[in-house]
């Protein structure tokens, strides 16, 4: 397998290709969007308008199932965000990898000696990755999410927010802080293990050389297929939980 690079950066251990790879993707998403709403027309809609009006109206929908209609607006945004930037970054990995070889040891890359000698003399760094193969990304995107539910339970919904931590029951409040923490952990590690085993998957073909392209072709066809639902998976259950923290159950 291949070592990624990684620099140390004071008490933090700084992966190169992941951060290199959330720049592209930050900046793609970035740019996908700008494009979108350039230049938009009521009576001469461009090609890339009508398909942004799609993914809005795509969007929209699976956030109205979700939480009641009348409060969907304020969270389109995020969700567009949201979908956009995990698909591009759960694809960025499958057009291509950068890989070079070293015998020498790098210390500011994270190649010691003894990892040169357990390699038998020569390490093959890998510079290029779909960042959401990393379960630092996923967690942080988690993260993200934890705070953004909490925030807005606590503001919009204090009362019934705090109330259902000792529902039905003020004895079911452990349980209810579990399940609270595990929400973030699975929605980082479905994300995480889903894109890892793809990108593991790849690197077992390219094994194969030239044997392995009808296999490569065809994987990274089905990878369109799982960013496309993961990407969903992360939304749709973020929206779920802003709506459980955020919405009274009354409202539905």
């Amino acid at each position: 397998m291949h070592e990624f690079p990684v620099m140390p950066l004071g008490p933090f251990n700084i992966d190169i290709s992941t951060t290199v790879a959330i720049l592209v993707s930050v900046i793609v998403t970035f740019l996908i969007a700008k494009l979108a709403v350039r230049n938009l027309s009521v009576d001469n809609p461009s090609k890339m308008q009508n398909f942004l009006e799609w993914v809005v109206d795509f969007v929209q929908n699976f956030i109205s199932s979700t939480m009641p209609a009348n409060r969907v607006k304020p969270f389109i945004s995020l969700g567009m965000t949201l979908i956009m930037f995990i698909f591009i970054s759960n694809l960025l990995g499958l057009p291509f990898g950068i890989v070079t070889e070293t015998h020498h040891a790098h210390e500011n890359l994270g190649i010691t000696q003894e990892l040169l000698d357990e390699k038998g003399g020569h390490v093959e760094l890998a510079w290029w990755k779909s960042p959401t193969a990393d379960i630092s990304v996923t967690a942080g995107l988690a993260l993200i999410v934890f705070v953004i539910v909490h925030f807005l339970g606590l503001k919009l919904n204090r009362k019934h927010y705090l109330k259902h931590y000792f529902h039905p029951f003020p004895v079911f409040f452990p349980v209810n802080i579990i399940e609270t923490i595990s929400k973030p952990v699975t929605l980082a590690l479905r994300l995480f293990a889903n894109i890892f085993a793809g990108e593991v998957l790849i690197a077992t073909i390219l094994m194969l050389g030239w044997y392995g392209t009808p296999f490569l072709a065809a994987w990274q066809a089905f990878s369109l297929f799982v960013g496309g639902i993961q990407a969903f998976l992360f939304t749709i259950l973020t929206m779920v939980y802003i709506s459980q923290a955020a919405i009274h159950d009354e409202e539905h």
